[in-house]
């Protein structure tokens, strides 16, 4: 028997924008219980949603574009929710011409606010924004947390950390795409060295290096940073007393948990973008007000002023009193 809906969501990357979809996916699931929801994104970002229940089939993009189109017409979508907005997403709705709602990414108003500080975008989180694609089918926001849905395993956290780190270590977050998201290594340190409680280190491979810089500058510090995939990072977040990180995606996926949360911000702003804290009890967002702040959507290589002062400018103090509480 035909669901009463089958829906294609479309959501390419990336990782914090992926994990603001899981509401749209609840909420269209359990208002319309027979639906059917297909997710379809690239393939590097799987993991994210491989282990939704909220999900019946998860789509992948392939090398070729048309090659996802043949797959994805047999499969007779009565829906399209474009989460992405882009001419790849604009290409799948052409070709397989069913009713589509698109989210409308704000692109003019962000330039302005970026390019000239002319700010005509509202702090609306980005979860909003994408569920008012869904509004037409009458669906509407539960206001529940995001979804991480972690695989089933056997994992301890006396695996992964020393056993007084249990049970009341911080997770730290220092990986970030870009430079100008992440703190100078040197105030991290400075922060790190006047907190109580045992913290490890979170990040990829990319921030190897800076991991181990870090915690071989303090006492009761150890970086797992490239050693671990996400998923064992997220199940250290999950067991965590608290969470620390800049705005990349493991920070956004610890929001899931509810965890008291210091959310670090450098060259993006939150509210610009929707990506600020979404549903979370106790929070501390560390940012400096300055002109030149956004310097771009996503973050840079360098700070185009050179003097990275939305880094170096946070007053280090209400974070340790945060973390120390």
């Amino acid at each position: 028997m035909k669901p009463a809906l089958k829906i294609l969501i479309i959501r390419f990357s990336a990782m914090g924008d992926i994990i603001y979809t899981t509401p749209v996916i609840r909420c269209l699931k359990k208002q319309l219980p027979h639906c059917e929801i297909h997710f379809l994104t690239n393939p590097s970002f799987k993991y994210l949603v491989e282990n939704n229940p909220y999900i019946s089939q998860l789509h992948l993009l392939k090398p070729k574009l048309s090659d996802t189109v043949i797959d994805l017409k047999t499969q007779n979508f009565d829906y399209i929710i474009d989460l992405h907005s882009s001419l790849r997403s604009a290409l799948v709705k052409m070709s397989l011409n069913v009713k589509a709602s698109t989210y409308n990414k704000q692109r003019f108003k962000k330039w302005l606010a970026i390019k000239f500080k002319i700010n005509w975008v509202a702090p609306t989180h980005l979860v909003d924004r994408y569920l008012k694609t869904v509004e037409f089918l009458g669906v509407k926001n539960d206001n529940l947390p995001i979804d991480y849905f972690l695989p089933p395993n056997n994992l301890k956290i006396e695996d992964f950390l020393p056993p007084h780190f249990c049970p009341n270590y911080i997770a730290f977050v220092i990986g970030a795409t870009h430079f100008t998201k992440r703190m100078p290594n040197s105030k991290v340190i400075s922060i790190l060295q006047k907190i109580n409680l045992p913290i490890v280190l979170l990040g990829g491979k990319d921030v190897a290096q800076n991991g181990t810089e870090i915690a071989t500058s303090c006492t009761n510090v150890i970086t797992l940073c490239g050693d671990i995939n996400l998923n064992q990072s997220v199940f250290l977040i999950k067991n965590a007393s608290k969470v620390i990180g800049f705005d990349t995606g493991l920070t956004h996926i610890a929001e899931a948990f509810n965890k008291p949360l210091v959310t670090i911000w450098g060259s993006t702003v939150a509210q610009l973008l929707g990506v600020q804290p979404y549903l979370v009890t106790n929070h501390y967002q560390a940012e400096v007000d300055l002109s030149c702040r956004a310097c771009s959507k996503f973050g840079l290589a360098a700070c185009p002023k050179g003097h990275f002062n939305c880094m170096y400018n946070i007053d280090e103090q209400p974070i340790i009193n945060f973390l120390n509480q």
